[in-house]
């Protein structure tokens, strides 16, 4: 009569571990990672929630945190050939560090403007002033010495992230991403 007893409840535990595991499972966007929630200033002055800056269901977001990162921007946008097609949706993402008052932040956006005042990819930048350790963390990069290009959908969610300079195989990988679309997720 025990072992009866003992054999079920081994089962149950079994199958409570087995459910347990399925809730706990991480899902895809707490693994990839997510862009915060945050406001940015396109240069036209209008601020907009970032996700919302997202003009399709897919974006190619080039990610740079410091200056010595736009070498590795520019051989993504002319690898891809960003400039001369509309067919990969993308946005130059420069993420810099929130200096903590509304005039530090003004005097950046100034700088940009200045920067990418005659540039023909002006258009696509979406400069995100924030806290730069943070925003890796929550978008799961690995930290901010690294350029990044990185697929996300209008939810903010990373889909897929390479790191450097462009180089085909790592392209590949991203155009496989923006092309798929999903039923299930509705992208």
């Amino acid at each position: 009569m025990k072992t009866v007893w003992l054999n079920t409840l081994a089962w149950i535990a079994a199958i409570l571990a087995a459910m347990t595991l399925a809730v706990a499972t991480p899902t895809e966007s707490s693994v990839m990672g997510r862009l915060p929630s945050l406001m940015v200033t396109r240069f036209d002055q209008q601020a907009m929630p970032l996700q919302a800056g997202l003009s399709a269901d897919r974006t190619l977001a080039l990610i740079g945190f410091d200056r010595s990162h736009r070498a590795d921007i520019e051989s993504w946008i002319k690898g891809l050939c960003l400039t001369r097609s509309d067919a990969i949706p993308w946005v130059r993402m420069p993420v810099l560090n929130d200096p903590g008052d509304a005039a530090g932040r003004q005097a950046i956006e100034e700088r940009l403007r200045t920067r990418y005042a005659n540039d023909p990819t002006r258009a696509s930048v979406m400069p995100v002033i924030t806290d730069r350790a943070a925003f890796s963390r929550a978008a799961g990069l690995s930290s901010t010495d690294k350029a990044y290009a990185v697929v996300i959908n209008r939810h903010g969610e990373v889909l897929a992230r390479v790191e450097g300079e462009y180089n085909p195989e790592k392209a590949q990988t991203l155009r496989a991403t923006l092309e798929d679309v999903n039923p299930l997720y509705g992208f």
